[in-house]
C-alpha cells in the first residue's frame, strides 16, 4: 500500500470558537488540508471513510452534533460563513481543499469571499446557491411556522428512518450507524438551526449567495448523485457552468448521500483532491 493510500488516524478534538463549544474531527497533517463541510441534519460522521482516506478536518457545525447549539445564534448562510472564517483561524490553517455536501454550501459562501483560499473544489449534492431552485416539501414544511415546529417535534427515529428510504438508491433506510449518529444529536437545539436556516434562506437569498462563485477558479470537482430526491440532478451541470474550471460527474444509481450507494466515490475525490482530474 502506497503512502497516499494508507488509512489515516482519526483525532478527535473539542475548542472554544465565537463563544460556543466547537467539536471537529482531524486526520494528517498537510500544509492544505481538506475541509470537509457537512449538511442537514447529520454532522462530521458523514465524513470518517473520506478523512480516514484523504486525511483533512471535519468540524460539526454549529447547531449540530457535538457542537454548541446557542439559542441566540441566527444559523443563516452569512454566519456560518463567519464562523468557518473564525474556526479555521483557530486550528490555524490559512489555505484549504473544500469539500461540500448538503448544507455544507455555506463554505461557499466563505470561498467566495476569499477564492484565493480555496486550492481544489468538491461540490457533493450541494444545496443549489444558484437561479431557479425551490425548496423540495420538506423544506416548505419547515420553512412554514408552527408547521416546521409540530414536524420537528413528531419526528422520531423511526419516522427519521421511514424518510431516509427516498434519499437513498439502495433499497431500504439509510445505514444504522448513520441514523443513530443523527438521532442522537436530534435536539431542540438542532430543530431550531434547522429552522432558522432554512426560513432565512428563501430561493432569491440563495441564487444571490452564489453570485461570486464564477470567482473561483481552482480545479473543481462537481459530483452529484441524480437520484437525489431534493436537489435536482441539472443544478451538478448549472454549478459546473458557474464553476468554471470543474468537472461534472453524474452518479445515476446514488441518491442524496452519493457515497453510501457509490462507496468508490471517496476514492474518486481522494485521488481529485491529490491533484487528480
Amino acid at each position: 500500500m502506497s503512502e497516499h493510500e494508507a488509512e489515516h488516524e482519526v483525532r478527535e478534538h473539542e475548542g472554544e470558537i465565537d463563544g460556543t463549544v466547537a467539536f471537529w474531527r482531524r486526520a494528517g497533517e498537510e500544509d492544505v488540508p481538506v475541509l470537509w463541510l457537512h449538511g442537514v441534519p447529520t454532522s462530521s460522521d458523514d465524513w470518517l471513510p473520506f478523512l480516514r482516506s484523504a486525511g483533512g478536518i471535519a468540524p460539526d457545525l454549529p447547531g449540530f452534533g457535538r457542537s454548541g447549539k446557542p439559542g441566540y445564534r441566527r444559523y443563516d448562510m452569512e454566519e456560518y460563513a463567519d464562523w468557518i472564517e473564525a474556526f479555521l483561524d483557530h486550528v490555524g490553517v490559512e489555505r484549504v481543499r473544500l469539500v461540500v455536501h448538503d448544507w455544507g454550501a455555506v463554505g461557499l459562501v466563505w470561498a467566495q469571499r476569499s477564492p484565493e483560499r480555496v486550492e481544489r473544489l468538491v461540490v457533493i449534492n450541494a444545496v443549489p446557491l444558484l437561479p431557479g431552485y425551490r425548496w423540495h416539501r420538506y423544506a416548505r414544511a419547515w420553512r412554514t411556522r408552527g408547521v416546521g415546529e409540530l414536524l420537528m417535534g413528531a419526528t422520531t427515529r423511526w419516522s427519521l428512518g421511514l424518510v431516509s428510504r427516498e434519499a437513498s438508491a439502495t433499497p431500504g433506510p439509510l445505514p444504522a450507524d448513520l441514523l443513530d449518529a443523527a438521532w442522537s444529536h436530534f435536539d431542540q437545539g438542532t430543530q431550531r438551526a434547522i429552522l432558522r436556516l432554512y426560513r432565512a434562506s428563501p430561493p432569491e437569498t440563495l441564487a444571490a449567495a452564489g453570485g461570486r462563485l464564477g470567482e473561483l477558479a481552482c480545479p473543481a470537482l462537481v459530483a452529484w448523485g441524480d437520484r437525489d430526491p431534493y436537489l435536482g440532478a441539472e443544478f451538478a451541470d448549472r454549478y459546473g457552468e458557474r464553476l468554471g474550471a470543474a468537472t461534472v460527474e453524474h452518479l445515476p444509481d446514488a441518491g442524496h448521500w452519493p457515497w453510501l450507494d457509490r462507496p468508490d466515490l471517496v476514492g474518486r475525490v481522494a485521488a481529485f483532491l491529490r491533484g487528480g482530474r
